[in-house]
């Protein structure tokens, strides 16, 4: 055989797999658009209007009145374009069970959520009007669905001006209320995704999504009944956990699983890195099966499993652990006992499955070098000053009151804001592993 005809019939099978990933994106785009159940809503923010009924033709302009106009059981597409809800709102609230779906082209054709990324993306002024997470699910949620958007609270945040800032990173440090930079409104302590505990059970998907600059939480959520499937997200610089995820059923318990997620520099409740800033916690009342994520990057650890969950409702496989702070995995098998293990100890934990983690540091995983830097070289100091000679302090020694002295911190970075667009690139940076490009 020539090498022509050999390279001809490489070309040829090049372009029957090419045919038929179109042939597939185009049936999967086509199930969207005109889902078997309940109808479509379309909504493209840069040409939509909310007096448009909805249709591919005549698309509204805010994802929130798609949801007030939808039935329970419907389909919600969003075009390309950053969105933060009618008036400017910065929230969400869904409640009823939807299926929600972004990344799409403005026509409409085509879905890519790199290519064509639906951002939600509210400005810090929207603090003033309303301090609600990002998005609630609430009542019922049976069946939702949530897919292919960038949730970022990077610029709804108050972040500081003078202090925190590593070279290369785009802000100072995250500004916890009352602090706020001047002429800011103060941060929203809120999850970007919100499941309160008073929901109602059901099936909820949660897949290729960003969530980023959280300010606290990424994910936090109850979970009554059935199976909450956590897959395939990139969760970057948020606050206190980057998924915490409970039951709230006193009876049979309800799963989560949380599988092909990157997961990356969680940060502490507070600047002094003492406590929180975990990438995934196991809470009580549920079943996990957690598997094949990137975890990496957590000022206190990589998972933490200390609340008392019964260790046969855990699995915990193939996934990939390095440079978390404290530890790969935080145990307490009973009160007052704390281990902090490395991603190797982690074989003599008596979980239901504990198989395939390994640590390492994915060689393909796109992470911004000057936050990760920053990241690598965080410090905390704090530094007293205290007069015991002064009259104030002499006359509370004579009183027995405590004595006062003032005290000076210093962080070199905490909770700064990453970069939306960079977050994007880590879709599908390690085969196999961590969230794919979808």
């Amino acid at each position: 055989m020539s090498r022509f005809r050999q390279y001809a019939g490489l070309f040829l099978c090049l372009a029957m797999i090419v045919a038929a990933a179109s042939v597939a994106g185009a049936q999967e785009i086509g199930a969207l658009t005109a889902p078997e159940t309940g109808r479509a809503w379309f909504v493209n923010g840069a040409t939509g209007s909310n007096g448009n009924d909805g249709t591919k033709e005549a698309p509204l302009k805010n994802i929130d009145r798609a949801v007030k106009n939808a039935a329970e059981g419907d389909t919600i597409l969003v075009s390309e374009g950053i969105y933060s809800g009618t008036f400017g709102a910065g929230y969400i609230t869904i409640d009823k069970p939807l299926k929600l779906y972004g990344g799409f082209a403005p026509d409409f054709s085509a879905r890519d959520i790199v290519a064509h990324a639906t951002v939600f993306q509210p400005p810090n002024k929207s603090a003033a009007k309303a301090r609600e997470p990002l998005v609630t699910m609430e009542k019922n949620v049976e069946g939702s669905v949530l897919d292919g958007f960038v949730l970022d609270m990077g610029m709804r945040n108050s972040y500081s001006t003078t202090e925190g800032q590593p070279e290369g990173v785009e802000t100072g440090k995250l500004l916890l209320p009352p602090a706020k930079n001047s002429g800011d409104a103060a941060t929203v302590e809120k999850p970007i995704l919100s499941i309160p505990s008073a929901t109602q059970g059901g099936n909820v998907t949660i897949s290729n999504n960003v969530f980023a600059n959280g300010a606290n939480f990424g994910i936090q959520a109850g979970v009554r009944s059935g199976k909450m499937r956590i897959v395939n997200n990139v969760f970057v610089a948020n606050r206190m956990a980057a998924i915490e995820v409970y039951g709230t059923s006193g009876q049979e318990p309800g799963e989560a699983e949380i599988a092909n997620n990157t997961i990356l520099f969680t940060w502490s409740r507070l600047d002094d890195f003492q406590d929180m800033g975990y990438g995934i916690r196991i809470m009580t009342k549920l079943k996990y099966d957690i598997h094949d994520n990137i975890v990496g990057g957590n000022i206190k650890g990589g998972v933490d499993h200390r609340r008392y969950n019964d260790d046969d409702w855990i699995k915990l496989d193939n996934n990939v652990f390095f440079v978390n702070k404290t530890a790969d995995f935080s145990y307490s098998p009973e009160s007052n006992v704390l281990f902090d293990l490395s991603v190797d100890e982690l074989v003599d934990v008596p979980l239901a499955s504990v198989s395939g983690n390994r640590g390492e540091i994915p060689q393909g995983l796109k992470v911004s070098r000057a936050y990760l830097d920053g990241y690598l070289n965080a410090r905390y100091s704090e530094q007293t000053d205290l007069d015991r000679e002064s009259p104030a302090n002499q006359w509370r020694s004579v009183l027995g009151m405590n004595l006062v002295g003032t005290i000076e911190t210093q962080v070199t970075m905490y909770g700064n804001r990453y970069p939306w667009k960079e977050a994007l690139e880590m879709f599908g940076a390690a085969s196999g592993v961590g969230a794919q490009r979808p």
